[in-house]
């Protein structure tokens, strides 16, 4: 274990060095999280940031009682990558661009057997989202294009079936309107008390949430099609991982319940760490030991700065227009300005020094990092 683990109290660890960043708040908010009842330990990971009442980076196990509050409204948000078989070689990031005009229209007719075949597979019976299907939504998602820059590990890479000269896809997205319905209903019913795993409302709320799981992976596969067949592509998924779930786990032999709130599992192989559009994302394995932070990773660079003041910190600095390429030369597809600013490179953390923290605790080995050719927000009206 090294440096990269500081233990803030008996129940609480913080998978980052000293000299590490992370804003103050979001530390009060760990350890108050670690107050609730039946909380048994709180781990925040290197890309730790405030949330609303919660912090954001963070896993959190309980025993007897799960806390729907601290999933938060995303319920499965997560990461997919899937590889191309576009050669790098051959690509044209400006032709790229311009064929990725109608990818946030709900999926048209042409889909709709697709859907309906997946659906029945994945067990999804609600039908109240099916037009939100295939939509990226707001905020940090995106779907991005990237190229592998460095292998730091053939044989994982191999294993995993990616190839450096292909192009990769990146999609980020989670539950869109169905998870924050469950929460909404939830909150209006419990508040933030949590539910006894003994109760009706437990057995009602985990059904809802685990359709969510489903109907989130669903929407990520439909997001990475539907890109893929507008850049006339194909295409395969190497992997899918949720960063926003409660699920029966053991710690440590402890029997109890794993809530993860912007963190990545740590017990289903190789998962993605991306940085923000102006930056390297990384490919990491996990290692052997995972109970310190408990069998989580970051999910992300993590935030420097909150939303709603981005645009006022950089406007002075940079015009709208400087921010569709970033330092790499990768183009942004982000057209409104509000988010354009908000999730602006330097509105986030470096995240090299996010996966310095988790290589130094002795929890992953980097396989490869990537970097962005093209990330997709939004065609939407500028602001």
């Amino acid at each position: 274990m090294g440096k990269s683990v500081q233990k803030l109290n008996d129940n609480v660890s913080l998978i980052a060095s000293k000299e590490s960043w992370i804003e103050g708040l979001a530390i009060q908010q760990l350890i108050k999280t670690s107050e609730l009842p039946g909380m048994h330990a709180v781990a925040g990971m290197p890309d730790l940031h405030p949330g609303r009442g919660y912090p954001i980076g963070a896993a959190f196990f309980t025993e007897g009682r799960i806390y729907p509050a601290l999933v938060g409204n995303d319920i499965g948000c997560g990461m997919s990558l899937w590889q191309t078989n576009t050669k790098l070689a051959k690509l044209n990031v400006d032709k790229l661009a311009k064929r990725l005009s109608d990818v946030e229209q709900p999926l048209d007719e042409s889909w709709h057997t697709l859907i309906s075949e997946r659906k029945n597979e994945l067990a999804i019976t609600q039908t109240g989202f099916d037009s939100a299907l295939g939509t990226i939504g707001g905020g940090n998602h995106f779907a991005e294009f990237q190229a592998i820059e460095e292998v730091f590990d053939q044989q994982a890479l191999l294993a995993l079936g990616l190839q450096p000269k292909q192009l990769q896809l990146l999609v980020h997205s989670g539950s869109r309107g169905l998870g924050q319905a469950i929460l909404v209903k939830h909150i209006a019913e419990h508040n933030h008390d949590g539910l006894e795993v003994v109760i009706d409302a437990f057995t009602d709320y985990m059904a809802k949430h685990d359709e969510a799981l489903r109907w989130a992976q669903l929407n990520r596969e439909l997001i990475a099609r539907r890109f893929l067949q507008a850049i006339r592509a194909g295409g395969e998924q190497v992997l899918d991982v949720n960063h926003n779930l409660v699920s029966q786990s053991q710690i440590a032999g402890q029997a109890g319940w794993l809530h993860r709130k912007g963190a990545t599992p740590s017990d289903q192989g190789a998962v993605m760490i991306p940085g923000s559009r102006g930056d390297y994302s990384y490919l990491v394995k996990p290692t052997a030991e995972q109970n310190v932070n408990l069998r989580s990773l970051a999910h992300g660079a993590g935030r420097k700065w909150k939303r709603g003041e981005c645009q006022g910190r950089l406007s002075h600095k940079f015009k709208k227009e400087d921010l569709y390429r970033t330092a790499f030369g990768s183009r942004v597809i982000c057209n409104d300005k509000t988010l354009l600013y908000d999730e602006a490179p330097q509105a986030y953390k470096d995240c090299q020094t996010v996966i310095d923290d988790l290589v130094d605790a002795g929890l992953v080995t980097v396989i490869a990092k990537l970097k962005p050719v093209l990330t997709f927000k939004t065609q939407g009206a500028c602001g």
